[in-house]
């Protein structure tokens, strides 16, 4: 009989293997989970923990934010949100050498906080704003480089799908992950547009200038835009300041950005029944990735594999600060092959343990926090990394006639950003935690 941390290991292990025989992770999870969980426990325990498990997770009032939130990402496409907000961007930044490209990334902020999806709002925005650069001039590399970069800013400007997943299997509150989130995302927007500017003054061909709008188009322009910024404003701005909780903000979100699509056209009957079964379909992928991964922590826990790996690493006196680099670097390579949140499910339970078993100075619930968004953000990096970046290849599904090779160069400036940004989030906790300290 093996051990049952053995068998902890083996199991982990023969996940990796079935995710890169491009198994679903969700099932891959479930299946691996319920065998350990056998083998450990015996035939019983197993049927138990499915009569159980399904009804405690998917009865749980915090995951009906998730369904919401989607619904509100849906309707503001159907609102027709994106393509004014980059035309607002556009108006406003549009002139400046490399405007058109800081407003991609302006609007890809913009969207992504009320999408909430990395990989939607890439393919949303290569759609709205990809057509426009070309016609205005700017080189391929450049143009797609920016809508790879700007679609990453989807999973952490809150609302995120993916922070809440993180707050549930970290037990932390929802509204400390959403107000650590959002100074870190407005750094990550800023730090791009800085990217564009440097990248242009180097290579001035690769983004022509336009003449400034009008200021009365400038004005003009968020008109259409302010709807969606007051939605943003009245979600975030009320889970904020205790008006509403999560659930109740993601409710009021997606009534306001509903009826915003309906009054703007975007939303007849076959509208609304497409974002309906677009939303019951995406959260029911969620809800069973929610679910395999419940019974594969189970399972782990029951080996104390995650205990066992952290009390070791612990021991080993390594500097804190070195095992924090590793697991940055172990999210940088698997964002090459994953989405985030697959990443977040499959290690969450394993590193957690070992970063809250670390002296980084702060308490547990703090390097909860600090942690999760540090892990987020090199989660979206690895989806522009190169060789297999998820977010290149759907600009590149969009757009087959801008080759990969362009793309991959593109990004480059970002990732240099990428990677400044992370050291000031490292070094400086306080980015982070600092509006959670200020706010509760």
């Amino acid at each position: 009989m093996m051990s049952a941390m053995t068998l902890g290991a083996g199991g982990f292990a023969l996940l990796l293997a079935l995710m890169g025989a491009r198994i679903p992770i969700g099932l891959a999870m479930l299946v691996i989970g319920g065998l350990g969980t056998l083998l450990i426990t015996g035939p019983m325990s197993i049927l138990n923990s499915l009569k159980t498990l399904p009804y405690e997770h998917f009865s749980s009032h915090t995951l009906s934010i998730i369904p919401l939130f989607l619904l509100m990402g849906q309707f503001a496409a159907r609102a027709g949100l994106s393509s004014a907000m980059y035309q607002a961007t556009n108006d406003w930044l549009g002139h400046r050498r490399g405007g058109l490209a800081m407003s991609t990334i302006g609007a890809c902020g913009a969207f992504g906080a009320i999408c909430g999806s990395s990989l939607a709002t890439a393919a949303t925005m290569t759609q709205v704003a990809l057509p426009e650069m070309e016609r205005q001039g700017y080189r391929g590399s450049l143009a797609a480089g920016a809508l790879a970069a700007g679609g990453t800013l989807g999973i952490l400007i809150p609302p995120s799908v993916v922070l809440v997943i993180y707050a549930i299997l970290a037990e932390q509150n929802i509204n400390d992950m959403f107000a650590a989130a959002l100074v870190p995302g407005l750094l990550a927007v800023g730090s791009y547009m800085l990217a564009i500017s440097c990248y242009v003054r180097l290579f001035p061909a690769s983004a022509p200038s336009k003449p400034k709008a009008a200021l009365s188009d400038r004005w003009h322009s968020l008109i259409d835009v302010w709807p969606g910024a007051a939605i943003f404003i009245i979600v975030i701005g009320g889970i904020y300041t205790g008006v509403f909780t999560p659930t109740e903000a993601a409710a009021v979100g997606a009534v306001a950005t509903g009826i915003l699509a309906a009054t703007r056209g975007g939303l007849r009957w076959e509208g609304l029944r497409d974002c309906l079964l677009e939303t019951a379909s995406t959260t029911a992928m969620i809800f069973f990735i929610v679910l395999g991964a419940s019974l594969f922590n189970s399972f782990l826990a029951l080996t104390q594999f995650p205990q066992t790996t952290a009390g070791w690493i612990v021991n080993l006196e390594i500097s804190p600060w070195v095992v924090l680099a590793g697991i940055l670097l172990c999210y940088l390579l698997l964002g090459c092959f994953m989405d985030s949140l697959s990443m977040i499910l499959l290690t969450v339970p394993i590193f957690l343990p070992i970063m809250q078993g670390m002296d980084f100075g702060m308490s547990p619930g703090d390097i909860a926090i600090w942690f999760g968004i540090l892990s987020l953000v090199v989660v979206e990096v690895g989806m522009i990394t190169p060789p297999v970046g998820l977010n290149i290849f759907i600009i590149h599904s969009m757009a087959p006639r801008v080759g990969l090779s362009e793309i991959f160069t593109g990004i480059v400036p970002f990732l240099i950003a990428d990677v400044v940004r992370i050291i000031l989030l490292v070094a400086f906790p306080t980015i982070t935690l600092g509006l959670v300290y200020l706010l509760y």
